[in-house]
């Protein structure tokens, strides 16, 4: 019997978006969501690799450098610490690869990354019901049951924005 192949972390190439992608359709599925899921190749391309980019990824691969899993993530900022931190969008690893420690080592890349540049949170939003739960308690993640998520979009995201045009102010040209 043959252990089962422990998986490397790596940066996300352009030649992995294809497969993030479909991850990522396959994750929208598993939370039953799969009509909300419009993300293409090419936009997933543009966000990554562009000379500014604001997300970031990371991918879990198997032996032959074929993407198992995938973490998607951002910075955030706490105006309290003034710190950066690390908004992980999603995290996902293909069904047949769970149990392989690709979901803990993306993770771990994650906090590592927070380590090194001197951030102090590590956060993500999970659905109440994921079985994930007792995964990231084993690791010392914390349920924030205090703080409630808000969310602005559609109809609503674009009554508000009118309600701003035109009243605000450019900004004041440099002097220097």
């Amino acid at each position: 019997m043959t252990s089962p192949v422990i998986p490397t972390i790596r940066p996300a190439r352009p030649e992995d978006v294809p497969a993030v992608v479909a991850m990522v359709h396959d994750l929208a599925e598993y939370e039953r969501a799969p009509d909300q899921c419009h993300l293409t190749t090419e936009q997933l391309t543009s966000a990554l690799f562009t000379t500014t980019p604001a997300l970031f990824g990371h991918v879990a691969v198997d032996e032959r450098d074929e993407p198992i899993g995938f973490a998607l993530w951002f910075l955030n900022f706490s105006t309290w610490a003034g710190v950066h931190g690390i908004y992980l969008e999603d995290l996902y690893v293909r069904p047949a690869a769970r149990g392989t420690g690709a979901g803990r080592l993306l993770l771990a890349t994650l906090a590592e990354i927070c380590v090194q540049r001197g951030y102090q949170r590590l956060e993500w939003w999970m659905i109440n019901w994921n079985p994930a739960a007792g995964f990231y308690a084993s690791i010392g993640a914390e349920q924030m049951s205090e703080w409630v998520p808000y969310r602005l979009s559609g109809d609503a995201l674009h009554g508000l924005a009118a309600q701003g045009q035109g009243r605000h102010h450019a900004p004041e040209p440099s002097t220097g």
